[in-house]
């Protein structure tokens, strides 16, 4: 029996071409490879698209391929096309919501940070400490028009992340610094106002309408300013941008608690002193430089040089991921040196809030050897560890913790 030839296929309804036009440039021209009555020209004609012919569409096809296939290019221009160009496809062929998103897809997946300060991105892509870290990074191709509206993304971000966080750091902190329940010197200034209300609630004196106490309790002193230096050292290298960004919240939050005495400073490899900034983490961050090498031992001796006065009361807080750029025998015997004067030694491989950081396994692993804290860190978990420091606790175990927990 011979084999008969099928039929020539039949012409598509017009919506069925459309339709089918619609999946060809969602799956790009390899599509036409196994499928070729997906054919660009041929089912334009059959959808009867107005004004758009097999040329157009090819362009069409190249500006989706740019983002989503890294090997076409918009206009067929290569890999990558001339951005102007490109986006004048974009605005073209696709409505101001479709246009933002395609543009936030190409920064994420092909790295064109240019395109974050397009009129129809900005304000599209999603505010988060990512955003933020980005932004810095490439202020510099920030064009005058979008300078307010970037600066104001970023206060909106770190603002809200200083909300978050401000009541808990406090709280935490300051009762860490209360080491005693009670004092032997009844000052006044020392009163326990909440515990001596709550003990002697049963001395309620109805007719007067008064409390009258039994017994006045009292802090173990009067909280004393600086009680604890806090060092904080950041790698601002380009792989660091989330981190630089927590490091500038967290600082300024402890900067503002009385008891600690809180620097901050930024290297690569030089080294930008930001403590006079801290007030505000916005001028904090705006005063970092993102990318560059890293001179790690560099800065830890700026710290041991300027900022370490009393060792037993020094927590420095060294948030790299140890890609060190610089001598790291040296540096090994630098935190060798802080470990054996009794300064609690914290590296953080990262400040962000989730997710597994990128390091120096070797370098992190003789660290810890040495007695460092080398881990992973999210703000509250720096807030327990210092918690525990404070407390003249081992912070290893909620370090431990912190490690074993499952990952979302």
């Amino acid at each position: 029996m011979s084999k008969r030839t099928p039929p020539p296929s039949a012409p598509l309804a017009p919506a069925d071409a459309e339709a089918l036009l619609r999946w060809r440039l969602a799956l790009g021209p390899e599509a036409e490879a196994t499928a070729p009555e997906l054919g660009l020209a041929g089912l334009a004609g059959q959808a009867g698209l107005p004004g758009v012919d097999g040329e157009r569409l090819k362009d069409f096809d190249g500006a989706l391929g740019f983002v989503y296939d890294g090997g076409r290019g918009a206009g067929r221009g290569g890999a990558r096309p001339y951005l102007p160009v490109w986006l004048g496809l974009l605005r073209e062929f696709f409505d101001r919501d479709v246009v933002a998103i395609l543009q936030k897809d190409a920064i994420e997946q092909r790295g064109l940070t240019e395109l974050l300060f397009e009129p129809e991105t900005l304000p599209f892509l999603e505010k988060n400490v990512d955003l933020v870290a980005t932004l810095m990074a490439a202020r510099g191709l920030v064009p005058d028009q979008a300078k307010d509206l970037a600066r104001g993304i970023v206060r909106e971000v770190v603002e809200d992340l200083r909300r978050q966080l401000e009541s808990e750091v406090r709280t935490t902190l300051l009762g860490a610094a209360r080491r005693n329940t009670d004092s032997p010197l009844p000052l006044a200034r020392n009163i326990d106002w909440r515990r001596t209300i709550q003990r002697n609630l049963r001395g309620w004196d109805r007719a007067r309408q008064r409390l009258v106490p039994e017994r006045i309790y009292f802090w173990a002193n009067q909280r004393r300013r600086h009680d604890w230096d806090v060092v904080i050292a950041v790698d601002q290298s380009g792989s660091m941008g989330p981190s630089v960004v927590y490091s500038s919240v967290m600082g300024a939050i402890f900067a503002s608690i009385d008891v600690l005495r809180t620097r901050l400073l930024f290297f690569d490899t030089e080294i930008v002193d930001v403590t006079p900034l801290l007030v505000d983490p916005i001028d904090v961050l705006f005063a970092s430089q993102l990318g560059g090498g890293t001179d790690i031992n560099r800065a830890v001796a700026y710290v041991e040089e300027h900022f370490v006065e009393r060792p037993d009361k020094t927590i420095f807080l060294l948030i790299t991921d140890l890609f060190e750029g610089g001598d790291a025998e040296a540096l090994v015997a630098r935190i060798r040196g802080l470990v054996e004067a009794k300064a609690t030694v914290l590296v953080l491989l990262a400040l962000t809030d989730g997710g597994t950081p990128s390091y120096d396994h070797a370098l992190a692993a003789r660290l810890t050897a040495l007695g460092a804290h080398c881990f992973g860190c999210t703000p509250r978990l720096l807030v327990r560890v210092v918690e525990r420091i404070m407390k003249h606790q081992d912070p290893a175990g909620v370090i431990a913790e912190h490690a074993a927990a499952p990952r979302r």
